[in-house]
């Protein structure tokens, strides 16, 4: 994942630089409680989110971005668990290619972790972190408002 960091319309205040700290926190404090269920980070993450959407822009365009990424780790860690499962349950085998489907999720599942911290962090800071696809998407969602 690549992050990017670029100024912000405004010089957030502690509270918002907090919050938006936190929608980043969200999916990883879930991680550790809901391990094994995928969804649960993103039912987190969405809580989250629905009590900070008429927040400042600052929550909701962080908040924004850290709910799509948990959408995205939810489809690729969800197709991970459920063809596990059939393994496990049924006579499909172990195949070069789960294997590499398992490699490249716990690769994404790393960067994404190490991202969501750095971005936290600097978030806490008060610096705007975007991160590749997701800063983009997230920016035509979110809109300041007027």
């Amino acid at each position: 994942m690549v992050l990017k960091i670029r100024p912000f319309q405004y010089n957030p205040e502690e509270h918002e630089r907090e919050k938006a700290s936190t929608s980043y926190l969200m999916s990883l404090i879930a991680l550790i409680a809901g391990l094994p269920l995928p969804i649960i980070n993103l039912i987190a993450t969405l809580a989250f989110y629905i009590s900070n959407r008429k927040g400042t822009y600052f929550v909701r365009w962080h908040s924004t971005q850290a709910l799509l990424s948990q959408f995205t780790l939810l489809i690729i860690n969800g197709f991970a668990f459920w063809w596990t499962i059939s393994i496990i349950f049924s006579t499909n085998t172990v195949t070069n290619l789960y294997i590499s489907y398992i490699m490249a999720v716990v690769l994404y599942n790393i960067t994404e972790f190490a991202a969501t911290i750095f971005s936290a962090i600097k978030t806490r800071k008060g610096v705007h972190m975007e991160w590749w696809f997701y800063g983009t998407l997230t920016n035509q969602i979110c809109r300041e408002r007027l």
